[in-house]
């Protein structure tokens, strides 16, 4: 697709035979008005250069409040507070009609037409920052290290986009900003409180360390997994440690079940599908020389597939509960439902990668990602694409040095404000390239 500014200079044309033959001083007149077409362009896009930095100046100065600011999952107050205030300033219709504790929805659009939604996190993680920028947290134990604040800064930025261009949109966008996306619990507060009603599609986006920026990752199909918990308490017979046969001790039956848990994924579920279990936690025990009462154990699973999930955890009980019986004990499994895996619709992920180029964006077609995501719960009320945005980050989401590179801002809003507009043209039946 040629840009506007293609479209309007006329750039270095050869002349054909007719020109050739023109009088010298009727070729300086064309020589004239083709040199100013191109002063014109070039102050055209000298101007555009400049609303562009001022854009991605602004968006970055959001991004770096967030960041001195974290507030955790539940208690994002002044973080809405800000972003309300951002969106007021740009006209942006506040939907307070959708109530939330923490967190806002705000439209931009018309009242006539499909509804299309854009998504972004809040929260902030329970983790002491060690990156030594300048504007690095200034709430101790509490920090940015998802990127959430990124994210909200470049919805923000879509939300001013798609303002500039409110009267062409043949629709409404629903602007989502989510709390408790860390604790998998904000996507069903949002959905409870109405805001999902009507809307046709959804998108959203994560920063992504490894993806250099200019690059977006989008995948059809599974793209994060679904992310369960369990808490395994083994009950044992406590004793003397000099004498164990007068007891049962959990802990040797806790760490057979751990050697046990392995096998599941190996031996039931198929090389083509992906599975994770992992213990995380073994606590028991209070003293040296005793034999406690009971051990338990804490972990997660990870799957991409709702049969691979369900066979998982009824092979994980099964288990638990005969290695236990094997010892003459008994052990109880509690589990901790997480969010499902996100799953992308087909068509809005092609739909994506051609929106995504148009803007320049190289694309690539990413790995499943085992972490876990709310924006799944969307996905299953209404289809929805949830794509990765290259940041070139020195360290992983959750470590206490991560960082994006803030180049990323701009492009990640001008890309989420291109999939919606680009959705509700689709949904009206225009196609809009």
């Amino acid at each position: 697709m040629r840009s506007e500014l293609e479209q309007s200079g006329r750039k270095l044309e050869q002349p054909d035979e007719e020109q050739l033959g023109k009088p010298d001083e009727e070729q300086g007149h064309q020589q004239d008005a083709e040199k100013q077409n191109d002063e014109q362009e070039e102050q055209l896009q000298a101007q555009h250069v400049e609303q562009d930095e001022a854009f991605a100046e602004e968006l970055t100065a959001i991004r770096r409040y967030l960041h001195r600011n974290p507030e955790l999952s539940g208690e994002e107050k002044e973080t809405t507070a800000a972003i309300r205030g951002w969106l007021e300033k740009e006209g942006v219709r506040l939907a307070d009609e959708y109530t939330l504790r923490t967190g806002l929805i705000a439209e931009v659009g018309q009242t006539e037409g499909p509804v299309v939604a854009l998504r972004a996190d809040i929260d902030a993680l329970p983790i002491q920052e060690q990156t030594g920028l300048e504007f690095a947290s200034q709430i101790a134990g509490r920090m940015h290290a998802c990127g959430h604040d990124a994210h909200t800064a470049i919805l923000v930025g879509a939300a001013r986009l798609l303002k500039q261009r409110e009267a062409r949109l043949p629709g409404r966008v629903r602007l989502i900003f989510q709390p408790s996306e860390e604790k998998a619990t904000g996507a069903r507060q949002v959905i409870q409180s109405g805001a999902l009603d009507e809307v046709q599609a959804i998108f959203g986006l994560h920063n992504k360390p490894d993806l250099r920026v200019g690059t977006v990752g989008i995948r059809e199909g599974a793209l994060m997994a679904a992310a369960d918990g369990f808490v395994v308490k083994v009950e044992g017979v406590g004793t003397h440690a000099a004498v164990p046969e007068a007891g049962i001790d959990p802990i040797v039956v806790a760490s057979h079940i751990v050697t046990a848990l392995q096998a599941i994924v190996s031996r039931n579920v198929s090389a083509q599908e992906s599975a994770v279990i992992s213990v995380t936690k073994i606590h028991s025990g209070t003293a040296w020389n005793v034999i406690p009462e009971e051990a338990v154990l804490d972990g997660t699973v990870r799957t991409f597939d709702e049969k691979v999930r369900a066979l998982i955890r009824e092979r994980f009980n099964q288990v638990v509960s005969g290695v236990a019986a094997a010892y003459g004990t008994r052990a109880t499994v509690r589990w901790i439902q997480g969010p499902p895996a996100v799953v992308n619709d087909e068509l809005l992920a092609e739909n994506a990668v051609q929106a995504a180029q148009q803007l320049g964006l190289n694309t690539v077609r990413p790995l499943p990602s085992p972490a876990g995501e709310d924006f799944s719960f969307y996905q299953k009320e209404v289809p929805g694409l949830f794509l990765f945005l290259g940041t070139s980050g020195p360290h992983e989401w959750h470590h206490p040095g991560f960082d994006v590179n803030e180049q990323a801002l701009p492009l990640g809003a001008h890309l989420l404000a291109a999939l919606a507009e680009h959705a509700l043209y689709r949904l009206q039946g225009q196609i809009r390239c």
